[in-house]
């Protein structure tokens, strides 16, 4: 997957399913970009600033991109 950062969020591509997505903020960008370091999408939201009242906004986008095979779970 490529991501650009726009002034919007950020424009997803994923090179396997040749789809492209649209980061409607950069708070999310911050989300997706601290996945890969995380242990799971929880500790990624808390590290990018996401409270608490605003985890179910972020588990569903992240759900969305997970539907969309932009974002897929770690095996193992």
């Amino acid at each position: 997957m490529e991501i650009r950062p726009e002034r919007f969020g950020a424009l997803l591509y994923s090179f396997d399913t040749r789809r492209l997505s649209f980061l409607r903020s950069r708070e999310l960008l911050a989300v997706v970009q601290q996945l890969g370091g995380s242990a799971s999408a929880r500790e990624a939201c808390a590290a990018a600033g996401v409270g608490e009242a605003e985890l179910p906004t972020y588990r569903a986008a992240l759900a969305r991109l997970a539907e969309t095979q932009m974002i897929t779970a770690r095996e193992g």
